[in-house]
């Protein structure tokens, strides 16, 4: 997949514009502060629907303004097509080849993997950043993955309002909790089968990048202990084996106590925890092992490269790290967007950025 242009309107303080790319290197060059990392923003803005940078709709949309927009023409294995996201204060509003669609249709459209100085917190912050991540990236590649993170997501609602009410006895929440273990059982499943595929690469990219002497594993730390390769059934019979430890805890709490909304994924090197043993440059290191990995992966599935974004590149590696990523994406056939504040020893097209204006 190549992105061929971009409009944009109303985003961060960036001008309204009209890019055109190159279908493999484009390298955005300019000072600190001046909205290198919001045109990035904005086209990852325009495949997700979301930002890489804040949970708040809001602060995408620039000052005095109430609305944003940002539309792309790309081209898949299959033909030209195109895909837009209108934000105001209230809603997003997608669309696919110039018609309106939810959500759940829009994504995966357009796959793009982001690798961003704020993605250290995939190995150093909390539970609910990686659970977030990860979950994401299987759906980009699954959208059926999504429709089960919803399904779970509203019976969970429902599950703590029944257990908050002390309304257990209902047969409805009967009902909630059969469809809780069914879709949390869905979820597990694809997980484990997707922390198996991954971690394979994972190592794989991590020693012909970065250390040929380390070996780095991703593990899954599900609610329910340690489980290899279980079948849905088998899933399912241990979750059905976990309510019933607590459920009576459960009911003097007043919320769920079991489920994949507690799962955690963990970052091994050398067999220890990466969180608390790794080098900041070993950190650095394991997420863009990840990140490439990611590309492997949504080949397989889709049977398409996606789209690649590098935010800070001169800032966040050091040389070395730097010269071995470049290679390694000088000899894919991937389309990269790259932001830094100093040029870079590619052949690219290049775009200057001068507090918001964007020249190239």
């Amino acid at each position: 997949m190549q992105i061929l242009d971009m409009n944009m309107i109303n985003f961060r303080n960036l001008d309204d514009e009209h890019l055109e790319f190159d279908r493999r290197f484009n390298l955005f060059l300019g000072k600190n502060g001046q909205g290198k990392t919001s045109v990035l923003e904005a086209i990852y803005f325009t495949v997700t629907g979301k930002s890489f940078r804040t949970s708040k709709n809001k602060e995408m949309i620039k000052y005095g303004h109430h609305k944003i927009g940002a539309f792309v023409n790309y081209e898949d294995r299959v033909a030209l097509k195109s895909i837009s996201v209108k934000l105001n204060e209230k809603k997003k509003i997608y669309s696919y080849n110039r018609k309106n669609i939810k959500y759940d249709e829009f994504l995966g459209k357009l796959n793009i993997i982001s690798f961003i100085p704020e993605d250290i917190d995939l190995i150093v912050g909390a539970p609910g950043v990686r659970r977030s991540f990860f979950d994401y990236e299987i759906a980009q590649a699954d959208p059926e993955y999504y429709l089960y993170l919803k399904s779970l997501s509203k019976l969970l609602k429902f599950r703590n309002k029944y257990l908050k009410d002390r309304k257990t006895k209902d047969p409805i929440f009967d009902i909630y909790n059969s469809e809780f273990i069914k879709y949390a059982s869905l979820i597990v499943k694809k997980r484990i089968d997707y922390t198996k595929n991954v971690s394979r690469l994972l190592s794989l990219n991590y020693r012909k990048l970065f250390d040929g002497e380390k070996e780095l594993t991703l593990c899954y730390k599900t609610f329910l202990g340690e489980l290899k390769t279980p079948t849905l059934e088998e899933i399912e019979g241990k979750i059905k084996k976990s309510y019933e430890k607590v459920k009576d805890r459960e009911l003097r709490y007043g919320y769920s106590l079991f489920g994949p909304q507690r799962d955690d994924f963990i970052f091994l090197l050398d067999d220890k925890e990466a969180k608390s043993y790794s080098s900041q440059g070993e950190k650095k290191s394991i997420i863009f092992s990840l990140k490439i990995s990611e590309i492997d992966m949504i080949i397989k599935e889709k049977k398409e490269t996606p789209i690649f974004i590098i935010d800070d590149m001169s800032s966040y590696f050091d040389s070395i790290r730097k010269e071995n990523i470049l290679k390694y994406f000088q000899k894919r056939e991937i389309q990269l967007f790259i932001s830094s504040t100093s040029d870079l020893e590619i052949e690219a097209k290049r775009f200057y950025i001068d507090r918001g204006e964007i020249n190239g």
